[in-house]
């Protein structure tokens, strides 16, 4: 349904402005004039007025165009730290025992102009019409995904929503943490590669040719550096579109083959088994699987629904169908550790704790330890990898450029032996 930004008075004669939930600009006409609001101004969420067009005009954009641009703004603008903030907010604003749409009312005013304000505002609209919270944000399912959907369901249930959106905003908080390390982490060796192959490909394509011309001329016979290097000049310099079409055709086709099922699953099993980096991309998707499930076991999810939901963060195919399989095996009434060791996807140190969590009746508490001891050496593996990778790729780059400096020099020493 579509948002719009409105411009009014008051019967008292005050200037009024906000959001409202429409399926087209007279409908929220109509809604304003019966809250006691008299509209002046109606301009589409999106940012685009109503006023100038048609109502065929205004429908066919909104039907087409405007929902398609609508949720890629939504997904683009919409940060998982703003949900965190957000969620946050509303959780205070619920602790303090104000109604649901008293609480979303204040959490608009707090709000910066911009998707996630529209969003709360059809939110808003859609509880006002007797929808549930969860059913309301579940019509944004790229800015709440299902987890979160899950727990405010599952607050809703219990009567305990406030505690439920303050777990799921550490929840976000968390994940969004996560990421920034990840992030910082990567920089640097990222900008380094890409900075060294710009040098590396301005000093073949533009530097190296100007320079082995020379030799050229002379018809000395060159020694194999100094020709592998021409050679490679040469291709770079004539053939430079083909391996750019090349390289693009192979990530298209890359990017095609694990879209397929068993594309994905041969990519997935295969990264779990490169040296160092897969035992890294495991420890990261275990931490994301008990730190998950923790989340929703808390806040009173059942079991298996939460095995449903958890299986999607841990973005492996390998873990998700081992999860799978552990999830029918708890339907038929086992315990959630064994079918996890069974699966040999799952360290032992990982299946030890939940059994000891299960006999103590302490689950939660010991996903969230296996979480944390997991994140810390990940934390830890990753440092010692950023460590050795910069002297290993500043190694990497004087090696190549030695090379190529050796292979210009050489020719030069045969041609001064010559001359003396």
């Amino acid at each position: 349904m579509p948002v719009y930004e409105y411009k009014g008075l008051t019967t008292e004669g005050r200037d009024v402005s906000g959001i409202i939930d429409a399926d087209s600009p007279k409908t929220a006409r109509v809604k304003l004039r019966q809250s006691g609001v008299y509209p002046t101004d109606v301009v589409e969420g999106a940012g685009e007025a109503t006023y100038g067009f048609s109502s065929a005009e205004r429908e066919e954009r909104s039907s087409s165009v405007g929902s398609w641009l609508s949720k890629i703004q939504v997904s683009q603008r919409a940060g998982l730290m703003e949900v965190a903030l957000m969620t946050r907010h509303l959780a205070t604003l619920t602790a303090a025992k104000l109604p649901l749409m008293e609480a979303l009312s204040a959490l608009m005013d707090q709000l910066e102009k911009g998707e996630l304000k529209r969003i709360v505002a059809s939110v808003r609209e859609r509880v006002k019409e007797g929808s549930s919270l969860a059913a309301s944000l579940s019509q944004y399912p790229s800015v709440f995904s299902e987890i979160y959907i899950n727990m405010v369901k599952a607050g809703e249930a219990s009567g305990t929503l406030d505690g439920m959106l303050l777990r799921l905003a550490d929840y976000l908080e968390y994940q969004v943490k996560l990421r920034n390390q990840l992030i910082a982490t990567l920089t640097y060796p990222i900008f380094m590669v890409i900075i060294g192959g710009l040098i590396l490909l301005g000093l073949v394509t533009f530097i190296v040719p100007k320079i082995t011309l020379i030799f050229e001329e002379v018809h000395q016979v060159l020694p194999w550096p100094t020709v592998v290097l021409i050679a490679v000049s040469h291709f770079l310099n004539q053939y430079w579109w083909v391996v750019l079409v090349a390289g693009l055709f192979g990530l298209f086709g890359f990017q095609q083959y694990i879209k397929t099922p068993g594309g994905r699953v041969k990519f997935d099993r295969f990264l779990l088994r490169v040296p160092i980096m897969g035992r890294v991309i495991l420890m990261v998707a275990i931490s994301r699987f008990t730190r998950t499930l923790s989340t929703l076991l808390t806040g009173g999810v059942p079991l298996l629904q939460a095995l449903d939901v958890v299986r999607n963060v841990v973005q492996n195919t390998v873990l998700a169908e081992a999860i799978d399989r552990a999830r029918q095996n708890i339907g038929e009434g086992q315990s959630l550790a064994a079918p996890l060791r069974k699966s040999g996807m799952f360290p032992p140190l990982v299946t030890h704790m939940i059994a000891v969590g299960e006999k103590s009746g302490e689950l939660e508490p010991m996903l969230v330890k296996v979480s944390e001891a997991y994140d810390n050496e990940v934390e830890a593996i990753i440092s010692t990898l950023t460590a050795l990778l910069t002297p290993v790729m500043i190694l990497v780059m004087g090696a190549i450029i030695g090379f190529i400096v050796m292979a210009i020099l050489l020719p030069i020493f045969e041609l001064s032996q010559i001359v003396r």
